[in-house]
């Protein structure tokens, strides 16, 4: 992507001025930040955080793979690609003493850039640029598309990836979050330059995305330059909410899976979970917490820490997922997990229990920052950050009773990784 040189204007010349001055008034981010919303329905959210040495930019589009259409998986996660498909833009937001980073999951792709607050005006050009304009041709696709399968060629050698994969597979079929964010290599070959074009412009509007702008900034100064470099990007004709069909029950039985690697294992069992804007989601990270606790004090103590139980959420609900992994030379081999599991979730949930995990299971919801807290609200139509937090330091006993007996109702996906050869 060719790096704009910056025009020094009546505008941007006081702008920079402005940006780069410091506020003494506060040593941290405000906790309510100023929200505008841009003629052509582009969300700004603007945040004083001027004890930073840096500005914080970033850019939500509200779409992930959850979009990727079946059998073309990893289309998503090839557009994010394409945003900034190059190294030397990487070495650019160096040059301007801050750094880039693309994130892409089922329920949205970001760009988190920052900068030295007086290579603010360019980072903001730049990023306006790359998001409102991907350029999409053949030759970069085809580059994208053999970077993937390398990585997927990777991680196929990874036991817990495959896995992870697997049970997700098992639990939800078709449904989105069955199929895996990077694709597969049949997947990433059946998609081609025409499929990321219409994905762009399908998703990559401006009224399907937020931009939260954080640090030592005039913020009747920074709206003028948000609208200055994101007001030409286009806006949708009309937006038509995808619908998924919901997944079937997963199959009984457990399913067998040979792991690429001779000495080590990977047993999963995966439930139905809640959606993030789900009122039980406090709940069921709770009680995840609460059989994870359980799980470690039944194992042998040289196994009690290959068990991690994790309550996924996304815009739809998720699910709840129990991990053990370990070689085939420790005790945790010769568990019988289903029997741990069961008793794990048939034994009620005493008070002294939930009051040792609650911290560990609501502080789950709350470890990451602010700013993306505030980006969550829009991407999963959920509450402000405050209110957010009350919710979830509002969960109760009771709550995560009922939880654990919905769980133990539930239809549980279970796959085995192992080997059948003798560990060296």
């Amino acid at each position: 992507m060719k790096l704009h040189t910056l025009l020094l204007s009546n505008l941007v010349l006081p702008l920079l001025i402005a940006l780069t001055a410091v506020s003494a008034l506060s040593q941290s981010p405000s906790g309510t930040p100023r929200e505008e919303k841009l003629l052509n329905g582009l969300k700004l959210i603007m945040f004083d955080a001027p004890a930073s040495d840096k500005v914080t930019l970033k850019v939500r589009v509200h779409a992930g793979s959850a979009f990727d259409p079946q059998g073309k998986e990893g289309l998503m996660k090839l557009l994010a690609a394409n945003i900034f498909p190059n190294l030397e833009a990487k070495e650019f937001f160096t040059d301007l003493g801050g750094s880039l980073e693309i994130q892409s999951n089922y329920d949205y792709i970001q760009v988190n850039a920052t900068s030295k607050p007086e290579g603010f005006l360019q980072m903001l050009e730049t990023v306006a640029n790359a998001v409102a304009n991907v350029d999409v041709d053949k030759e970069t696709t085809a580059k994208l598309k053999a970077e993937q399968l390398k990585a997927i060629q990777s991680l196929a050698s990874d036991p817990a990836y495959i896995a992870d994969q697997a049970a997700a597979a098992r639990l939800f079929g078709t449904f989105p979050y069955g199929r895996p964010v990077d694709g597969t290599p049949a997947s990433i070959g059946a998609i081609d330059y025409a499929d990321l074009l219409q994905a762009k412009n399908r998703f990559f509007t401006s009224d399907n995305a937020t931009v939260l702008i954080a640090g030592k900034i005039d913020k009747d100064l920074t709206y003028r330059a948000v609208r200055r470099y994101f007001g030409a990007w286009l806006k949708s004709d009309k937006r038509v909410p995808s619908t998924f069909k919901q997944p079937d029950d997963p199959s009984a039985g457990v399913e067998m899976i040979d792991s690429p690697s001779a000495d080590k294992f990977e047993v999963r069992f995966a439930m139905r979970g809640p959606s993030r804007s789900s009122n039980n989601l406090a709940a069921y990270n709770v009680a995840a917490a609460v059989i994870e606790d359980r799980l470690r004090s039944q194992m042998p103590a040289d196994a009690n820490g290959t068990v991690t139980v994790e309550s996924v959420d996304h815009v739809l609900p998720g699910s709840l997922v129990i991990r053990f992994s370990g070689s085939k030379q420790s005790s945790a081999a010769k568990i019988e997990a289903s029997d741990f599991i069961s008793k794990a979730l048939s034994t009620p949930v005493t008070d002294a229990e939930f009051q040792k995990v609650k911290p560990i299971g609501t502080g789950r919801l709350v470890e990451y920052n602010i700013y993306d807290r505030w980006l969550d609200a829009d991407t999963y139509k959920s509450e402000t950050p405050d209110a957010f937090l009350k919710r979830v330091s509002s969960v109760s006993l009771a709550n995560v009773q009922d939880v654990m007996s919905r769980l133990k109702a539930q239809p549980i996906a279970a796959v085995v990784v192992s080997s059948s050869k003798p560990s060296e």
